[in-house]
């Protein structure tokens, strides 16, 4: 656990833009786009990231995460952060999922544009 790690993080997160934070249902801060959540923090050490299983079995399989500590089954990822560099770390799979969910929303925006347009 390295403290401040969970504000730190927060406040990197939610500068990007359309990414807000609330409370999460289980504890700790969520990060969302819209609707859609892009992660959450457990205090200054556990961060939780949901992945397409395809990007979450590639990313376990490189050791940048584990398989979710409650889902593992699932396509979720648990980060712990034990140092000064796993914050980083978090913050840059954080921007993987947040970059995810971006082309995700720009491609429904880009497919219900074209439809009125019809």
């Amino acid at each position: 656990m390295i403290r401040g790690a969970g504000q730190n993080i927060e406040q990197t997160v939610t500068s990007w833009q359309g990414v807000t934070s609330q409370l999460h249902r289980f504890g700790g801060r969520e990060f969302n786009l819209g609707t859609r959540e892009i992660g959450h923090i457990h205090g200054d050490k556990l961060v939780d990231i949901p992945f397409p299983k395809k990007v979450r079995d590639e990313l376990v399989s490189a050791g940048e995460a584990n398989t979710h500590h409650v889902l593992p089954e699932s396509g979720w990822i648990s980060f712990y952060i034990t140092n000064e560099e796993d914050v980083e770390k978090a913050i840059k799979l954080l921007e993987k999922s947040y970059k995810l969910a971006l082309e995700q929303k720009l491609r429904k925006e880009s497919t219900s544009a074209s439809q009125h347009v019809s």
